[in-house]
């Protein structure tokens, strides 16, 4: 793969650097808050080589790549200029779209964990190697080379703090390494033996309550949040050739003892409430929560929400020492593998076999991601076995009350973490996922009629395309929008409407109904992939003045009536009404050739000249 090509094609089709308001990556995802979402162009991005999917969530714009995310990331952000330049990323939200308070909670949570969650699920995973060597007699505690490897794998967790510090700092755009310097002080050796022996401090006569906050979470996460507030006060204060100095100054000299007398405590407190909290209702039916949560953690990836259990999860192993979720949704991984195992075992298609194969070894070690939108969702019925399966599998996890001594991402890697207490049942659960999420994809996760697989290989047939709106024809190229006229999500042509009415342009099967009414997608009985889509940017009119009279997957003949548009409010409101009518899967096509037509009025406007190819249907997103 060029990711050097691949990095400057998406940079492209998000709208430039311009564009970008933020941008960082995760295990599988290059992940942007754009300034103007409409800007991007998403069939193009979808169909790049290389590229897995789109998905918008959480106030995020996810380009989903795979585990090679990490060398396009590096390539774009050369290309952006933000390689080595964090400001080109870090403006302030008031440049951007407002995001409602759900959305902005999960983007901060997510920023945070994401930078350092590969070096902290590899210092969990070694924290669970050395567990099993001490247990099957391997090593021992005190030899020289235990202590040396547990060192490496238990400091991010000792020293969290400091780590959540930076990241949370970036996030919140204060001076990092003015939080860094708080997280080091909480941590600081005198401090923490000081505390640890229960001895009380006094600031100026203030008793400081004594508690160490090694390995914790809440606590920093709030201290950082109190200075997001007081820094640009600070800053105010002292002219800008002394603020550099003074600002950290003053942050140090108001937020150290703030957070070890009040900021702390609460923080503590709110702590010890989720942990408990969560404790009671997984006590009251550890199954049940197993069942739940081995089920939908999978949908929750797919949203984005599951960052919000990263925290909960982290501070159970800070408070008591273990917890009992992570057990359970590495049920939830080992069943997308299982699926992704079926499919590749009953397809018969080569792209999605080969597909389905690498998938099984990615989610093996937790990258769920690749399967789930390259494989199990897209083809539905897998997505659901794996969902059935994890269920069961979770349950039994759970009904074992299985934990985890350290935090580490879930999957078949994260087994010796979990030693201890229901070990055998967790190894159980485990094999019921993956197994029955196989045997379920193999016998009822896979179409087995090639005219409706979604991954079917065929050959298409010469298919003609007539006019879906009365009108005058004009070339594609003259569109006043670059990605139509560029054609970079197919050749096609365009109808200046003169009646807003959009008829079957062929028979065949709607394939995509857009929520707003602006754009249906139609597969034609040859195979032929069409998008209509009315109008420039009237996604934003959000339904407006637009009436879809088909559903999705219904089948319709060529003339039947699919949208009505009201085309005189619509230029009312500011818009170009012309109509776009493109053959998104024209690779598949020795030719796409228009018609010498200019008006538009049931004539056939298109022909298109075959050859093999593969049949995936319409893109989910405009």
């Amino acid at each position: 793969m060029d990711y050097q090509d691949l990095a400057q094609q998406i940079l492209d089709k998000i709208g430039g650097k311009e564009n970008i308001q933020k941008a960082w990556h995760c295990a599988t995802r290059l992940r942007f808050n754009l300034k103007a979402v409409d800007q991007a162009d998403t069939e193009g991005i979808e169909n790049l080589d290389g590229v897995i999917t789109v998905v918008q969530s959480a106030g995020q714009y996810q380009v989903v790549i795979g585990n090679s995310v990490a060398k396009v990331y590096a390539a774009l952000a050369d290309l952006a200029g933000i390689a080595n330049a964090d400001s080109a990323t870090e403006e302030k939200d008031e440049d951007g779209p407002k995001q409602n308070i759900v959305n902005r909670f999960i983007a901060f949570i997510s920023g945070i964990f994401t930078p350092f969650l590969g070096a902290l699920a590899g210092a969990g995973i070694l924290k669970g190697l050395l567990a099993l060597f001490v247990a099957l007699n391997w090593m021992t505690t005190t030899s020289g080379a235990y202590k040396i490897w547990y060192s490496a794998g238990d400091a991010i967790f000792y020293f969290l703090p400091i780590f959540l510090a930076f990241t949370a700092s970036k996030q919140l755009h204060v001076n990092q390494f003015v939080g860094v310097s708080l997280g080091a002080a909480l941590l600081y050796p005198t401090l923490v033996t000081v505390m640890s022996n229960s001895t009380t401090l006094r600031f100026f006569g203030i008793p400081v309550m004594p508690t160490t906050y090694t390995s914790t979470v809440i606590p920093i996460l709030l201290a950082i949040w109190v200075l997001s507030y007081l820094e640009p006060w600070f800053d105010k204060l002292f002219p800008e050739s002394m603020r550099n100095i003074f600002s950290p100054l003053l942050s140090l000299i108001v937020m150290t003892p703030l957070t070890l007398l009040v900021v702390g405590p609460v923080g503590g407190v709110i702590s010890n409430a989720l942990a408990n909290g969560m404790m009671a209702i997984y006590n009251f039916m550890p199954s049940g929560a197993g069942l739940i949560m081995g089920a939908f953690w999978q949908v929750f990836v797919i949203f984005g929400v599951h960052w919000t259990f990263v925290p909960l999860m982290m501070n159970n192993i800070a408070k008591m020492g273990y917890d009992p979720l992570l057990p359970i949704l590495s049920a939830a991984v080992l069943s997308q593998a299982g699926a992704a195992l079926g499919v590749f075992l009953k397809s018969k298609d080569t792209k999605m076999k080969a597909l389905a194969g690498s998938s099984v070894i990615t989610a093996f070690f937790g990258i769920t991601e690749p399967t789930i939108y390259g494989v199990t969702l897209k083809l539905k019925r897998p997505f659901y076995c794996a969902v059935a399966a994890g269920a069961v599998g979770g349950g039994i996890a759970g009904f074992f009350q299985v934990h985890a001594s350290s935090f580490t991402l879930p999957s078949l890697l994260a087994l010796p973490t979990y030693l201890g207490q229901g070990f055998i049942g967790e190894v159980i659960g485990l094999l019921v996922a993956f197994i029955a999420a196989a045997v379920l994809t193999y016998f009822l996760g896979v179409k087995e009629d090639p005219s409706v697989d979604e991954t079917s290989t065929s050959k298409l047939d010469d298919d003609t395309i007539m006019a879906p709106v009365e009108g005058t024809i004009i070339p594609l190229k003259n569109v006043n929008d670059e990605v139509f006229a560029s054609e970079a999500m197919g050749q096609g042509l365009a109808i200046v409407p003169s009646k807003g009415e959009i008829h079957a342009p062929v028979d065949g099967t709607v394939t995509a109904v857009y929520p707003t009414g602006h754009a249906i997608g139609i597969t034609s009985t040859n195979g032929a992939e069409i998008l209509i889509h009315i109008g420039i940017n009237t996604v934003q009119l959000d339904g407006q003045y637009f009436e879809t009279m088909v559903e999705q997957n219904a089948t319709v003949k060529c003339g039947d009536l699919l949208t009505t548009f009201d085309v005189a409010k619509i230029k009312a409101a500011g818009y170009d009404t012309t109509v776009m009518v493109i053959v998104t899967n024209t690779n598949d096509y020795q030719a796409v050739q228009p018609t010498t037509a200019t008006e538009a009025n049931k004539n056939m406007i298109l022909t298109l000249e075959p050859q093999s190819t593969t049949n995936e249907g319409v893109p989910a997103n405009v």
